[in-house]
């Protein structure tokens, strides 16, 4: 088993969605001891698509320039990891009612059509099929599934638009309101998760 542990927090140690993706990868580590762990940490920073990324990455030249490299190297690597994985374990802090900026900027940079996705006469058909996705969903005021939040149901679709379509939620909310509460939801939602 590949696991791909993902966090996108910017509260660093204090981040409740970071302790949970590393018990969720622990839990999946402690049931299968031969797993692999590839960690990517977001908030180090991920480039958001533009112009160039498009002229580099989608349009693909024959030649590209030595900045289009780097470009397309960066996306390359991004998806590799995506994969390679079997589960992706993906730290998910509801910030302003929805994802972070740096979790939205890696999605931008694995969608890739003819590679993680392609259309068809049928439709968009996921190229990345066969994986298992686990969110650590966590929220100050945000609760999980309600009609504030922005996220879980556009990252579903996401994931299942590029073929992932196991997609679970550890949900940690209303830290604001009542800490306790939300993280012992979030534990036994943990303590259901098949390893």
């Amino acid at each position: 088993m590949n696991i791909l542990h993902i966090d996108s927090a910017i509260t660093g140690d204090a981040s409740v969605s970071r302790q949970l993706t590393a018990q969720i990868v622990a839990r999946l580590k402690a049931a299968n001891p031969a797993a692999s762990v590839t960690y990517r940490d977001l908030n180090d920073g991920v480039p958001g698509i533009d112009t160039n990324w498009f002229k580099a990455v989608r349009l693909a030249p024959q030649e590209p320039t030595a900045e289009q490299q780097k470009l397309i190297a960066t996306s390359d690597a991004y998806l590799k990891e995506v994969q390679d994985a079997d589960v992706l374990v993906i730290g998910l802090p509801i910030y302003n009612f929805t994802l972070t900026a740096a979790l939205k900027n890696w999605l931008d940079q694995i969608a890739r059509a003819g590679i993680s996705f392609r259309y068809t006469e049928a439709g968009p058909e996921g190229l990345l099929k066969g994986k298992r996705a686990i969110f650590a969903y966590t929220a100050g005021g945000t609760p999980f599934g309600s009609d504030l939040d922005f996220a879980s149901g556009y990252l579903r679709f996401m994931l299942g638009f590029l073929g992932i379509t196991d997609v679970e939620f550890v949900a940690a909310d209303g830290l604001a309101f009542d800490r306790e509460a939300g993280l012992a939801r979030a534990h036994e939602a943990l303590e259901k998760l098949a390893a």
